[in-house]
């Protein structure tokens, strides 16, 4: 079965950085869309950025420019690059396959001094 399971998240003071990390296993990882999602405390789950089979991305207007999602397929990993980390960034980060309608466990992110 689809399994994912997300790795990198941490405390990091504001305009610091992390890498995410999503290993993905039980489809063929190069053939499908991947994405990232967040959910911060009180609020609802809300979409990051996605990245094509075709290493096309989008990302939401709030992390253009800061963030960056890519894919590794010979590891089957996609990866979520954030940089000039905010307070407002604080949240679990989960991986997710729309093919599939698969998450991850998620990731804690915390941003804060």
């Amino acid at each position: 079965q689809v399994q994912l399971v997300e790795s990198g998240g941490d405390l990091v003071q504001p305009g610091g950085s992390l890498r995410l990390s999503c290993v993905a296993s039980g489809f063929a990882f190069s053939n499908y869309a991947m994405t990232w999602y967040r959910q911060a405390p009180g609020k609802e789950r809300e979409w990051v950025a996605t990245i094509s089979p075709n290493f096309n991305t989008l990302y939401q207007d709030s992390v253009k420019g800061r963030f960056a999602i890519s894919r590794a397929n010979a590891k089957n990993t996609v990866y979520l690059q954030m940089n000039t980390l905010k307070s407002e960034d604080t949240a679990i980060y989960y991986c997710f396959v729309p093919n599939f309608g698969s998450w991850g466990q998620g990731t804690q992110v915390t941003v804060s001094t």
